[in-house]
C-alpha cells in the first residue's frame, strides 16, 4: 500500500493484509440514493436536489457528506470501505500497478477527468476500458469517494490488517479516486485526499461489506 515515489501522504510504502470483502461495482447513483431518501432513511444530496447537470439517474450521487455516505451504506446492507480495502480494489486486487487498468497513463479513454471536457459528472461505468480486473468502474476519476478512515498525513503507525485507521482521532476523513474536476495525478490509486466530515461538494462513495 502506498508509493515511495509519490506524494508524502502516500508514504511509506508498506505491506497490508486485507481480509476478503465485497465492494460495489459502481459509485452509488442518484437513482439508488433517491430510493434511500424515499425510504425515509437518507437526507437529500446536492446532486439530487440541484439538477439537471448532476441529477441524471445513472450519474453518481455527489454532494453527500461522510455521515450521509455511511447512512446509505448501512441501509444498503454494507458499510464504507476502509482505505486499505479501497486501494486494494483500485489496484485490481493488490497488484503492483499505478492505476486500476495498469501502469499506462491516465487518459480520457480510461477515466473521467478535468481535461476530458466534462463539466458535470459522467454516468457510472462510462469508461469500461479503465475498469479494474474485477470489473469495478470509476475507481479513478468521475467522483471522489469517501472511505471510513480518519486522515493522517503519512502511513507511519497505520494498521497493517486492513482495518480502518480511526485512532488517534483527526478532524478529516480520507477521500480517494479523484473526480471529473481533477487532473491525472489525483487519479493514481495511491493518491490520498482529505475533507472534513461535513464537506459535500464533489464527493460520492461506494459501499463495501
Amino acid at each position: 500500500m502506498g508509493a515511495d515515489d509519490f506524494v508524502p501522504s502516500a508514504q511509506p510504502r508498506h505491506r497490508v493484509k486485507v481480509k476478503s470483502f465485497e465492494m460495489a461495482q459502481t459509485l452509488v447513483t442518484n437513482k439508488q440514493y433517491r430510493a434511500c431518501i424515499d425510504a425515509g432513511v437518507c437526507t437529500k444530496a446536492i446532486s439530487v436536489s440541484e439538477g439537471p447537470w448532476f441529477a441524471g439517474d445513472y450519474q453518481p450521487v455527489v454532494g453527500v457528506d461522510w455521515e450521509q455516505a455511511r447512512t446509505f451504506s448501512q441501509w444498503a446492507g454494507g458499510r464504507l470501505p476502509t482505505e486499505a480495502e479501497w486501494e486494494y480494489a483500485a489496484r485490481s486486487g493488490g497488484r503492483e500497478q499505478k492505476y486500476p487498468w495498469g501502469d499506462g497513463d491516465a487518459t480520457c479513454e480510461l477515466a473521467v477527468l478535468s481535461d476530458c471536457g466534462y463539466d458535470p459528472t459522467a454516468p457510472v461505468c462510462s469508461k469500461p476500458a479503465g475498469n479494474t480486473k474485477q470489473g469495478l468502474c470509476d475507481m479513478a476519476g468521475n467522483v471522489w469517494e469517501w472511505v471510513q478512515d480518519r486522515y493522517h498525513d503519512s502511513y507511519n503507525g497505520a494498521p497493517i490488517d486492513g482495518s480502518a485507521w480511526e485512532s488517534p482521532d483527526s478532524f478529516s476523513h480520507v477521500i480517494r479516486g479523484g473526480s471529473w474536476n481533477d487532473g491525472t495525478i489525483n487519479a493514481r490509486s495511491a493518491f490520498r485526499g482529505e475533507r472534513g466530515p461535513g464537506f459535500r461538494c464533489v464527493l460520492g462513495f461506494r459501499p463495501s461489506r
